[in-house]
């Protein structure tokens, strides 16, 4: 059965569908603007990624140039060495220009590397922007702008020269290794090393060279095995090879010079084929114990006490 609706009816009926259509307009509205911004946080995010890996991919490229010597054996300078500002900018750049090529702006300073304070190996990445979004307000709709951050990080794996590893494992050091000689060391073992190697050329006609460096405690068993004498070889985790801080030096003809000279350079003398860059605070902790932290902060203090070891 049907009843005619009557005038006043169906004024309330058309009342109720306006009403009902507002609501769905400003629902659409408001589920409008809220996909909106999903989208441009999306799309930053994208960009945050892609900057982040375009960051990693150029580190990892000029990551063993950090490692090489500043000076030629020539005294010129070394034209593929890359100092830490300059590896930092390169990975800045590129960066940039990745964030530029998916159409957003990225600052420079907002390239970081999180956790590192030489040759870091990660790099993060914050895009910052903005997305004007409808929204309802004071009976009408108005434009508001929605701030949008997106953040990204990446992580390379170093490769040091010709394959060998970039990174020192299975010792009291766990960190970056530059050669000499292609043996490995801390790196700022490796400058004091140029330092000295280059007044050796200089001052003597000398050419000094690397014969051992770091050293794992699995590499030191196996020394430690084949000459189990303490004398000679100290045995596995004893060794202060596996702190990246011992050198073994040659030739034999330079000993005379580096006992007279070495000092300047921060060298200590241990054994007779060993030296050692310490620190003035931990010379004493170094040749007598005391924890691994002891026995490697201040490496990079500046104030290297050169000294030497041998006969």
């Amino acid at each position: 059965m049907f009843t005619r609706l009557g005038r006043e009816e169906r004024g309330q009926s058309s009342v109720l569908m306006l009403g009902l259509a507002g609501a769905l307009l400003a629902g659409f509205l408001v589920l409008a603007s809220f996909g909106q911004a999903l989208g441009a946080k999306g799309r930053h995010q994208r960009g945050a990624d892609l900057a982040a890996v375009s960051a990693a991919r150029a580190m990892r490229d000029v990551y063993p140039r950090l490692f090489e010597p500043a000076v030629l054996e020539n005294g010129a300078p070394n034209p593929r060495h890359l100092s830490e500002a300059g590896y930092q900018a390169l990975a800045r750049s590129a960066a940039v220009r990745a964030a530029r090529a998916n159409g957003l702006p990225l600052d420079g300073a907002e390239v970081g590397f999180p956790g590192a304070t030489f040759a870091p190996t990660r790099v993060s990445v914050v895009v910052r922007g903005e997305q004007r979004v409808r929204v309802k307000g004071s009976g009408r709709r108005a434009v508001r702008p929605v701030a949008i951050r997106a953040r990204a990080e990446a992580e390379l794996s170093p490769t040091g020269p010709a394959g060998l590893p970039a990174i020192a494992e299975g010792g009291g050091y766990k960190g970056p290794l530059a050669y000499r000689n292609g043996k490995p060391m801390r790196p700022d073992v490796a400058r004091a090393f140029d330092r000295m190697a280059a007044a050796a050329r200089r001052e003597a006609d000398i050419t000094l060279t690397v014969t051992s460096g770091f050293r794992s405690d699995a590499e030191q068993a196996k020394l430690f095995a084949a000459n189990p004498n303490p004398k000679w070889v100290a045995p596995p985790g004893r060794s202060l090879h596996r702190l990246g801080t011992e050198l073994d030096l040659g030739p034999p003809a330079a000993y005379g010079w580096l006992a007279r000279n070495a000092r300047r350079f921060g060298f200590v003398k241990r054994y007779a084929w060993a030296l050692r860059p310490v620190s003035v605070g931990t010379a004493r902790a170094l040749t007598g114990g005391g924890s691994v932290a002891q026995r490697t902060a201040g490496l990079d203090s500046g104030r290297l006490l050169v000294g030497m070891a041998f006969s």
